[in-house]
């Protein structure tokens, strides 16, 4: 009977956030409390039990998961200190097994430690010995570090944008892991590193260009002797020595064929890599096209604070600019102000209240704002994603009504790739003539196939497109988009264990 073990730590973070994350910011979840929650939502650790339960002879040793709530700035070094010492703990108290599952994120980085998911991997390499198959997913935004590829056996990676198929990527990696572990596949990778940091519509798998390079893997993933296959484009706010474009290629004992048709992926890629760039709009611009807008709702997309990004949260640019300029539509917006959720708490529901919104947390870029309001609602701030279901914990959080703007803040960032957190504070976005999404891209039917505008914002924060502006010090250079006249030499690197 092989026993399969099952470890979970996942975070993306944003270098140029200054608040840092902690230990208090992760769910904690070990042995049984790891399996009991992960069947009641659709990620990747759901998806690989299906896997593993459909086969009647696999036993699963569930061993430790560090989620984090939400994305947010590099991790504290006690915090990850603390996290790395948990994770090993329960690798090393665990049973003897057969094969390893971790779910990992990519783009997770602390204050001294770069590649926090290869040094995991590597010191549990130190305590299960080579021989024990690792099998690792990650998100398609992770930065794919060589000691990730040399310690573990094969790499899955999220294959849609926005994200859909958490639940497939476990399905995938377990059901590859399986192979391994009964000597099925002899597996062998292919990598190549592409001198890019990327954003924008054309990155949507179903409809813009990079959906291309996706198809192509998929491709090269189901063919002949295929394993796996994708391509990293990076979170290029986690500032790390690594952080680039990968595309990369699992095959069964065929390193040539990996090497040839990562190859192809990344040419494909570099083909239009410089149309993977995002218009935005200044403030002033948003304003003024706000004011003219007559009918329907408009998205005015801040991903600049996009807290599934790594971003503070705390970003009052659009709201005090709409203020400055007089606009008076009805507005909906997130902010993250734990200050001003307290005072809204102690006056209570109905209220009136003075306070200042948003500067809490990146103060660099962000000032206090000014605002009279009515408290309208209070909350605990948990509530289960519209998306898949996962719990989000965003501590103590109100509705204020300040003239025509909405506000609902929370006393800690949580996703906003989706409306949940709207939702359950009973605001629906279509009700409002303007919503603040802060989130590059949300799936279509949450606001693009309903708003009647879409505007990308060139607001301040420390998960902007506008890349030039964030002042990257750790990334490889020369880099698209940072540097001029970049160019590309395609060359692949090959990894195998056995």
């Amino acid at each position: 009977m092989p026993r399969i073990l099952v470890a979970e730590c996942r975070q993306e973070v944003s270098s140029f956030n200054p608040y840092l994350s902690g230990y208090g910011d992760f769910g904690i979840r070990r042995g049984a409390e790891l399996i009991d929650y992960h069947r009641t939502v659709r990620n990747e650790i759901a998806g690989a039990l299906t896997v593993f339960d459909a086969v009647a002879d696999v036993e699963i040793t569930p061993a430790y998961s560090a989620f984090f709530i939400s994305s947010g700035g590099t991790l504290a070094k006690a915090a990850w200190e603390r996290i790395a010492a948990e994770f090993l703990d329960a690798i090393r108290t665990a049973p003897p097994v057969d094969g390893v599952y971790f779910c990992l994120h990519g783009a997770m980085a602390s204050v001294e430690e770069l590649d926090p998911e290869g040094w995991l991997l590597a010191e549990t390499r130190k305590i299960l010995g080579s021989e024990i198959p690792i099998v690792i997913s990650l998100d398609l935004h992770g930065i794919l570090t060589d000691r990730m590829v040399e310690h573990s056996d094969a790499i899955v990676a999220y294959h849609t944008y926005p994200h859909v198929d958490f639940f497939e990527t476990g399905e995938r990696a377990a059901r590859l892991l399986l192979k391994i572990v009964a000597g099925e596949v002899q597996p062998v990778t292919a990598k190549v590193a592409i001198p890019a940091l990327v954003r924008g519509d054309e990155l949507i798998t179903a409809t813009g260009c990079f959906g291309a390079c996706i198809r192509m893997a998929q491709a090269a993933e189901t063919g002949p002797r295929g394993l796996s296959a994708g391509m990293f484009i990076g979170n290029p706010f986690t500032d790390v020595p690594a952080l680039q474009t990968y595309s990369f290629v699992v095959t069964d004992n065929d390193a040539e064929l990996a090497t040839r048709e990562a190859l192809l992926i990344a040419a494909k890629f570099w083909e239009n890599h410089a149309v993977m760039r995002v218009p935005l709009v200044s403030l002033n611009e948003m304003a003024r096209l706000a004011s003219a807008h007559a009918k329907g709702t408009m998205a005015l997309v801040d991903a600049a604070d996009a807290t599934s990004s790594g971003a503070s949260g705390d970003s009052n640019a659009i709201l005090r600019k709409l203020m400055e300029t007089g606009y008076t539509g009805r507005t909906l917006l997130p902010i993250v102000d734990a200050a001003a959720v307290k005072v809204a708490c102690a006056a209570g529901i109905g209220a009136p209240i003075k306070t200042t919104i948003g500067g809490t947390r990146d103060p660099g870029r962000f000032q206090p704002l000014n605002i009279t309001a009515t408290v309208r609602l209070i909350s605990d701030g948990r509530f289960r994603s519209e998306s898949f279901g996962d719990e989000w914990l965003a501590g103590p959080t109100v509705v204020l009504e300040a003239n025509n703007f909405t506000i609902v803040a929370s006393s800690n960032p949580v996703h906003l790739h989706d409306r949940s957190f709207y939702f359950a504070h009973g605001q629906n976005p279509q009700n409002f003539d303007a919503v603040v999404v802060k989130s590059p891209h949300c799936q279509q039917h949450m606001y693009a196939d309903w708003c009647t505008k879409m505007i990308p914002v060139d607001a301040p924060g420390s998960s902007s497109a506008n890349l030039p502006y964030l002042g990257h010090r750790r990334c490889p250079r020369p880099i698209f988009p940072l540097d001029a006249n970049v160019e590309f030499v395609p060359e692949a690197k090959i990894f195998r264990r056995r």
